[in-house]
């Protein structure tokens, strides 16, 4: 059996192939260090790494990116020589990235763009929905009882015209919709799983659906109405919170708090002002009420069409109440329906991650298939199933090495053979030689998973060599990722850990670092000038001796957490040029364009240039070092790898 290759070989393999591809298909456009760049690869990352603007094809232009790309060439050999990618870290995010990207190549394009177009034309339309739900437990074969169940629902209601809701509340194992008839209100696509939306958007208003299946259970629908689709809107609130525990009193003297913050509204009180003195909800206290964007069914119902009744922005609703409480609730903005092409690259994302996807894959699977002449032996098969202990299996005694002998094919691929033994040696890894379940069933389920992972990985490690997109970046990806582990060994992270050269560093440019006409003291950060007049008056009391004291005074005079302090030097140029600064002493406090207020207390004053400490200046030294430390290393790089330009096919590409 041909062994496909691992992914270190095929990506060996795909740098030789370029290798090769420069030198001897065409003419190189650059050597460095022996090893030649085609004029193709180079023009493909220059024109991909122009953030979507015009070419430039100037000379100047071609050859400061030709310095660039020849210096990451270098630094990408030098990984490859020192073989950062059989680091452990490395090798697993290249192998996640690989599947990931992988995913995207091996799935039916022209199926994906049809449920994205599905997905945007039933995005029009919110459809309300009632369900019975008869669950069905996991990881159980055995679902018959469930079907007969729900089945006789289903003609207790089309055959003898019992009344959908009563059903609902009586049978439905979906215990909160069942409470409500089953109505669970209104839905958009991409909400609920895909074969229940398949259901509520193709049965029509006022019928009921035959029942099917989902990974919940078996449902039977009831489409109870289908409206125009509301789109998005942003709202901020006012939430006046009721306990359930306070009762009637609790109940009435939230309705009383409501009813007053709504009264001053209308009296013209901001709608800002009332959520800072008056709402409860915590999480939207720092950005004024306003909640994040939401649609149909993210909302409870009673929300949702308060919100969608308002008309402009600016509107406030009245007090409405919720099983958290009342709400006022203020209009911001509304987004209808965006165009199509405008949500078609975000629509493509979100059905990547949806359950509908696997149509995409399964239409390629067989497609695939057919393109792999892939067979498989039933008999074969029911064999191994059988000759398989299952009370092995059972107590986690089971051994591949005992159906080695069996050699048969379970299936073959192009030129791949998968044998029964290859099955046995799967399931003990895959089980770790414990299994729970029906032998048959279960054994036959995961021959389909394994023949589905053994596709699939066929056809991972083919794209490399089919399709030059997928294997371009793949290439890049781990060209990015060894550099940037290379580099951050080379220099980032030996910037700040190499404490012998840092200071060496430091000392032989110490001149370079140094202090303008500064002050050492304390500035306090007041959030409003009342806080500032309390500080003032903190720091004009002799019991205060140190910063800790001053926040602590200023806080139980009650300016709790509406005063900062923070203790160092700092040059004079940061404060307003007109400050007067004196040892000892405390500037007047000055208001910021942010509305704070600022006070500076002096302990000294240096009106001449002084020499920052390593430790002052470590942030400074440290950036330069790591400057220091790429030149020298971009120098060594050079010599080992001297480039050499291919001048003709350079000025080939002047335009």
């Amino acid at each position: 059996m041909k062994k496909i290759l691992s992914l270190n070989l095929l990506l060996l393999a795909l740098i030789t192939s370029f290798t090769i591809d420069a030198q001897k298909k065409e003419d190189a456009l650059f050597t460095y260090g022996g090893i030649g760049v085609s004029k193709k690869e180079f023009l493909r990352m220059y024109t991909k790494n122009i953030n979507n603007q015009k070419p430039d094809f100037s000379e100047k232009a071609i050859r400061e990116y030709l310095t660039l790309y020849s210096r990451f060439k270098m630094k990408v050999a030098e990984a490859n020589a020192l073989r950062i990618d059989t680091l452990a870290n490395i090798e697993s995010e290249l192998g996640t990235y690989k599947k990931q990207l992988a995913k995207t190549y091996l799935t039916d394009t022209e199926m994906k763009n049809k449920l994205i177009k599905e997905a945007y034309d039933r995005s029009k339309k919110d459809v309300r929905i009632a369900h019975i739900l008869i669950s069905t437990p996991r990881n159980n074969d055995d679902t018959l009882s469930a079907y007969r169940k729900i089945d006789s629902l289903y003609k207790a209601i089309t055959v003898n015209k019992a009344d959908f809701a009563v059903i609902a509340r009586m049978f439905s194992e979906d215990k909160q919709s069942g409470s409500n008839g089953g109505d669970i209100g209104f839905i958009t696509p991409l909400q609920i799983v895909y074969p229940f939306e398949n259901v509520a958007y193709n049965t029509p208003v006022g019928s009921v659906s035959k029942p099917f299946k989902t990974i919940y259970g078996y449902h039977i629908i009831k489409k109870l109405e289908e409206r125009q689709a509301r789109g998005e809107i942003q709202v901020a609130q006012i939430l006046v919170n009721v306990k359930k525990s306070g009762g009637e009193e609790g109940e009435r003297i939230g309705k009383a708090r409501i009813d007053s913050v709504y009264l001053m509204l209308k009296k013209g009180q901001s709608f800002e002002s009332m959520v800072e003195k008056y709402s409860d909800d915590k999480f939207s206290l720092n950005s004024k009420g306003v909640l994040a964007s939401f649609g149909v069914g993210q909302m409870l119902p009673i929300f949702e069409d308060a919100a969608f009744s308002l008309k402009k922005p600016g509107d406030i609703s009245e007090p409405i109440k919720t099983e958290y409480g009342y709400h006022i609730v203020k209009l911001m903005s509304k987004t209808p329906l965006k165009p199509f092409d405008s949500v078609k690259t975000d629509l493509g994302k979100r059905i990547e991650k949806d359950s509908r996807t696997d149509i995409a894959r399964i239409e390629y699977t067989e497609k695939v298939k057919t393109k792999l002449n892939f067979k498989e032996y039933p008999i074969a098969l029911n064999e191994i199933i059988a000759a398989i202990n299952d009370s092995t299996l059972m107590n986690g005694t089971y051994n591949a090495n005992e159906y080695a002998k069996y050699k048969k094919p379970l299936f073959t691929m192009s030129d791949v053979e998968i044998t029964q033994a290859d099955f046995a040696n799967y399931l003990e890894a895959f089980t770790k030689a414990k299994m729970y379940g029906k032998k048959d069933p279960t054994l036959r389920s995961l021959y389909k998973t394994y023949a589905d992972k053994a596709l699939n990985d066929y056809q991972e490690n083919r794209l490399v060599d089919e399709n030059e997109d997928y294997r371009n970046l793949l290439t890049e990806y781990r060209d990015g990722i060894m550099l940037f582990e290379l580099t951050d060994k080379s220099v980032w992270s030996k910037a700040s850990m190499d404490t012998t050269g840092l200071n060496e560093f430091y000392a032989n440019n110490k001149a370079k670092y140094q202090w303008g006409p500064s002050v050492k003291g304390t500035i306090y950060k007041a959030n409003d000038e009342e806080t500032a007049k309390m500080l003032v008056k903190q720091l004009n009391n002799p019991k205060n001796t140190n910063s800790d004291d001053i926040l602590k005074a200023v806080s139980e005079a009650g300016a709790q957490n509406k005063l900062v302090a923070e203790n160092g030097k700092y040059e004079k140029t940061r404060f307003p040029a007109n400050l007067k600064m004196t040892a000892g002493k405390y500037c007047p406090y000055y208001k910021n364009e942010d509305g704070t207020y600022t006070l500076l207390k002096v302990d000294e004053v240096y009106n001449e240039p002084t020499q920052k400490t390593l430790s002052e200046a470590r942030g400074y030294v440290i950036s330069e070092y790591q400057e220091y430390l790429e030149k020298n290393w971009i120098a060594d790089l050079e010599a080992k790898y001297p480039v050499k330009l291919n001048e003709s096919v350079i000025k080939s590409m002047i335009k």
